[in-house]
């Protein structure tokens, strides 16, 4: 690792103002893809700009249909909530298998979003739900946050406050795990809303994706039998010592037609 100066920060104005003092600063929340990355040598920041003593970032909220999470909450705090199982099922069984315990009580749900690692969580179930990301200077629809690996529409000195997610008629998530990493080799989420059905991949490709095809076919059918004749291209996709791109394509599907039998 190489050396870095650590700034301790009591809420967003501070973090912000360091952050535009220092361009090359880092924001971290719960470190579990920073500090990796700056072990391996493959990042080195000199100025590390921690939100972990920022109260207003942390936090669940659920008023009616709407549910707001912010952006350093932990991943084990959304599993276990009983406001976001009642409201959106689907976010805390996703939640509940992002790696293991120890990540899930350190790592955060902002951290997550703005990393938009191609093979992480909870991107899928953004888009899957098309979730509003607050910012502290706009809002930003999931379809419009996640541009490519690594890549999101942030800007330099913008910083991920909350999350925002209206709740579905039914939501669910299933990933095929790597056995190591347990990243998801394929993960589908997948939601239902009045008249529409959006489905996000995560794992397949560069980046999150959303299956128009398959959105289409459970628009009109919400059910397991509308994907069976569905034949998942497999142009595109990521082909690795784990999983070809032909493997992955018929993950997908199996994925996808398993989320639909667990939605609720």
């Amino acid at each position: 690792m190489y050396p870095f100066s650590f700034h301790q920060t009591t809420n967003v104005a501070q973090s912000v103002s360091l952050k535009k003092e220092h361009t090359e600063a880092k924001f971290i929340a719960g470190g579990q893809s920073l500090i990796g990355v700056m072990k391996l040598r493959l990042d080195k920041p000199a100025q590390i700009i921690n939100l972990g003593a920022i109260p207003e970032l942390s936090g669940i909220c659920v008023e009616g249909k709407t549910l707001t999470i912010g952006a350093m909450t932990r991943h084990a705090q959304v599993a276990a909530s009983e406001d976001v199982k009642n409201c959106i099922p689907g976010i805390s069984q996703l939640a509940g298998l992002i790696a293991d315990r120890m990540v899930r009580n350190m790592g955060t749900i902002g951290g997550s979003v703005a990393n938009n690692d191609p093979a992480a969580d909870y991107p899928a179930g953004l888009l899957g739900l098309n979730a509003t990301i607050i910012t502290n200077q706009r809002e930003i629809k999931a379809d419009d946050f996640f541009l490519g690996m690594f890549e999101t529409a942030l800007e330099a000195s913008e910083l991920i406050q909350s999350i925002r997610f209206t709740a579905p008629i039914k939501s669910a998530y299933a990933k095929f795990k790597h056995p190591a990493s347990r990243y998801a080799v394929v993960g589908v989420f997948v939601a239902q809303f009045p008249g529409e059905a959006r489905v996000a991949v995560t794992g397949a490709g560069s980046s999150v994706f959303r299956l128009t095809e398959v959105e289409k076919a459970l628009a009109s059918n919400f059910s397991a039998d509308a994907l069976e004749t569905i034949r998942i291209s497999a142009d595109g996709l990521n082909s690795d010592f784990f999983a070809d791109s032909e493997y992955r394509a018929h993950l997908i599907k199996l994925m996808a037609i398993q989320a639909v039998n667990q939605a609720k």
